[in-house]
């Protein structure tokens, strides 16, 4: 007996919360990436507003975070999103982290 193609059809849809948590996620490393790039470029000598992006780094990081986790609760629906956005704002939360310590206790 040969395999037919088959094909399933769903009315499963990505979570939009779960596609905001990702963009938060790629907002907030890229705007690290952009901070943390300069910061070595001025050797050092950076102006304040660097510091103000790192901060809503860390409330984009977080409210990436609660989205993901909220979107992950949603019957029915495909879960990449979610799974990408909490990865990415995790990992924004890591590099800040890094970051604070390393300003803290390293000299």
């Amino acid at each position: 007996m040969s395999k037919k193609n088959s094909y399933m059809f769903t009315n499963k849809q990505h979570t939009q919360k779960g596609i905001m948590s990702t963009i938060l996620g790629v907002i907030s490393l890229a705007t690290l990436a952009y901070a943390i790039i300069m910061s070595y470029l001025k050797a050092g000598n950076i102006p304040r507003q660097y510091g103000a992006a790192a901060l809503l780094v860390m409330i984009f990081a977080f409210a990436g975070i609660a989205l993901g986790v909220i979107s992950k609760t949603e019957r029915d629906k495909f879960y990449l999103f979610a799974y990408i956005g909490i990865t990415l704002n995790l990992l924004a939360l890591i590099v800040i982290s890094v970051i604070l310590y390393a300003g803290a206790y390293l000299e």
